[in-house]
């Protein structure tokens, strides 16, 4: 593969001309025997460009590839890695080919995309859980193509200061150190759309990355001839004021639609990944009107192609702009739609207290024909919340199709050879058919139990790394990294530091947290990352309270935070934690997927009664914390959910763990992990969620 800037590669043998090749499309990050083909030849270098395989390509000694060309063994795992590669690329027998007359093409927006770590345009479980769809959707043949923005500075990285005050650091990304090249159109060249923004015209490259088979574009408004401040719209995650923000939301909803239209694509459904992306449908609108039809006809035509996808019933996550700033970007623009002003206004008008807003839910529920929240208990929540914006008895109501995880970029290697033999060779096929997991009621103890330890040992050694480069960096001694245990029961806590997410509940009694951390013959550890949004400091306050806790003396090793949350330390805690905590105040966590993450690798869950917990939980798959209604005051919920956490911990969790037989192996926590991945496995995974969207969202109706 040609990349247009193949002189700035090592030189590469012939024999391995194909790592280019592999290294631009982003199956490698679903396949952890393609990243060792990099890994094998220079470890120290591919821990250095963090996983990398283009900056790797890009830094890598001559003489070291020449040293893999000439390694039979390497060869050998060369080709077999190209040989499913090549496989998978060419296979026309796939799921969605058995439902579909082929005309279809989704097209799947979303403000950011969790692929790997070292494509940092994601902040969170928005973005990693639209990164798994995309995969599935490669996985599963879905005629798919993804809309987003590139974000030059990417989502910030996280440091912490000397008392634990979280820090944000943006650094620009080298475009020629990704898996991305410019979009070209049929005649060869390079895709720039346009838009409207008041006063002057926004222009957007698009770049083009390959995921398996699915294409993501990707937009960077960081070119000639845009001003400055429109150079830094897109530069960041989530960056800017209002201002800045509705103008994102406008590159992306039309100039988005326009990339589209540019490269010769007509897609038949338009899936809106959260509000960000709403105005997608107003462009769709725009053209049917250019074509002659009726404000109502086109809005008609436009609703029927689009479905949307809510992820939060908390307000701050559903963008509304003011109605001036509405009217500052939009006034040249409703009159393409032959529209007034008063009408334009009502598509996504919501009554505040203190006026009226547009809101992008609220005219993403109004302009599709099928919306969805991403559990039972979210979809039950935001029909109650929505509820006053249907226009008519004929609107449907918010349906839920639950978030699940793409199995293969979670899954550990240490326990995909565990179920390898206690499934069968071909499981992943149907890893969505609960019977696939039954065998592992009958896997070997000893077996699963040294996965875990193994896993659990890996998770310290990764923090102790942690620990130590923030040491180097900082000069601020880090605790004893010996009394990290790595045999002991270890809880995994990380996710976005919202308040609502409650990190600090198990902080209320820390005299009674240190009894259950230090007692003598069955300790217990805590390990926390997780990033606050720039600008929320309720939320870095949490951050930080976690911080100075773990730096008292009688914590001092027993309670960890580990900084720069992303996809890497994501995946070192949920492979390795022993128990997953979540602690979320009901109803306010909409799904949640790294407790999912944590189950398929034998890890426990101890959570809240809410996102995706309360369809999972049976009574022997782990435990649930509290009940299933609020108790008073937000402090009285607290104490009585903090309450019985303790209770938990103390009288079931930790027993059960440190009860062994003869041969030193927990058979009781044993079974409840089996109870927890078959339970769990299967029917949490993107697998059984991109099938939902496919036979209840993409082709019902389009």
């Amino acid at each position: 593969m040609s990349t247009g800037t193949d002189v700035f590669f090592t030189p590469t043998p012939p024999r391995l001309v194909r790592l280019r090749e592999l290294a631009y499309n982003l199956w490698w990050t679903w396949h952890p025997e393609a990243q060792r083909l990099f890994s094998q030849i220079d470890a120290s270098l591919w821990e250095a460009v963090y996983h990398n395989p283009v900056s790797f390509l890009r830094s890598v000694r001559q003489t070291s590839l020449e040293a893999a060309a000439h390694d039979d063994a390497y060869l050998a795992r060369y080709d077999a890695v190209f040989a499913a590669f090549d496989a998978y690329m060419a296979a026309d027998d796939t799921w969605y080919a058995s439902r579909s007359n082929g005309q279809q093409l989704i097209a799947y927006f979303s403000a950011e995309f969790g692929l790997h770590e070292a494509l940092p345009i994601y902040s969170g479980g928005l973005g990693v859980l639209a990164g798994d769809h995309i995969k599935e959707a490669s996985d599963l043949g879905l005629p798919l193509v993804a809309v987003g923005f590139i974000y030059p500075q990417g989502f910030f990285r996280q440091e912490l200061d000397a008392s634990g005050w979280q820090q944000a650091h943006y650094h620009k990304i080298d475009f020629a150190q990704i898996p991305a090249v410019p979009a070209l159109d049929a005649d060869g060249h390079e895709v720039v759309v346009d838009v409207e923004l008041p006063g002057r015209t926004l222009y957007a490259k698009v770049y083009r990355l390959r995921v398996g088979r699915v294409e993501l574009l990707l937009m960077d408004t960081d070119i000639h001839p845009n001003n400055p401040q429109d150079r830094e719209l897109s530069a960041r995650l989530y960056g800017g004021d209002q201002e800045m923000r509705v103008a994102q939301e406008i590159v992306l909803g039309i100039g988005g639609v326009r990339a589209l239209r540019q490269l010769g694509l007509q897609p038949t459904v338009w899936h809106m990944n959260e509000g960000h992306a709403a105005f997608l449908v107003l462009e769709l609108a725009r053209e049917e009107t250019a074509r002659g039809r009726s404000p109502e006809a086109a809005f008609a035509r436009a609703r029927a192609q689009a479905v949307f996808t809510t992820h939060t019933p908390v307000p701050a996550g559903n963008d509304a702009f003011a109605l001036d700033l509405i009217e500052t970007y939009f006034n040249s623009y409703w009159p393409q739609l032959k529209l007034d002003r008063a009408t334009f206004v009502q598509l996504g008008a919501q009554q505040q207290s203190w006026g009226t807003t547009f809101a992008m839910t609220v005219l993403a529920l109004r302009v599709s024909r099928a919306h969805n929240g991403v559990s039972e208990l979210h979809g039950e929540v935001a029909r109650t919340m929505w509820q006053w914006v249907a226009r008519d008895a004929h609107d449907a109501p918010i349906g839920a199709i639950t978030n699940g995880i793409h199995t293969a970029s979670w899954l550990a290697p240490t326990m995909r050879r565990v179920y390898d033999q206690a499934l069968g060779a071909d499981w992943e096929a149907r890893l969505d058919d609960r019977q696939t997991w039954q065998p592992l009621a009958t896997c070997d103890d000893r077996r699963l139990w040294r996965a875990r330890q193994t896993l659990r040992r890996d998770l310290v050694t990764f923090v102790r790394a942690r620990l130590d480069q923030r040491t180097r960096r900082t000069g601020i001694a880090a605790p004893d990294l010996t009394m990290l245990d790595p045999d002991a029961l270890t809880i995994g806590f990380a996710r976005r530091f919202a308040t609502y997410k409650r990190a600090t509940l198990i902080f209320r009694n820390l005299d009674r947290l240190h009894a259950i951390l230090a007692h003598p013959t069955r300790p217990v550890q805590i390990v926390f990352a997780g990033k606050s949004h720039p600008a929320d400091d309720p939320g870095k306050m949490f951050i930080q309270q976690v911080y100075q806790i773990a730096q008292e003396p009688r914590f001092l090793g027993k309670i960890v935070f580990v900084e720069e949350y992303d996809m890497c330390v994501a995946r070192a805690l949920v492979q390795g934690a022993d128990v997953w905590l979540n602690t979320p105040r009901r109803p306010l966590e909409a799904s949640g997927t790294s407790g999912q993450k944590a189950a398929l690798n034998g890890g426990v869950n101890v959570s809240i009664r809410d996102g995706w917990w309360p369809e999972a939980y049976n009574g022997a798959n782990g435990w649930a914390i509290g009940d299933t209604h609020a108790a008073g005051t937000n402090e009285e919920q607290d104490a009585h959910d903090s309450t019985d956490l303790y209770r938990i911990l103390e009288a079931e969790v930790v027993p059960q763990f440190y009860t062994r037989d003869a041969n030193d192996i927990p058979t009781d926590w044993l079974r409840t992990v089996r109870a927890s991945i078959s339970s769990i496995a299967p029917r949490f995974s993107t697998r059984r969620m991109v099938k939902e969207y496919v036979e209840r969202m993409y082709l019902t109706g389009a």
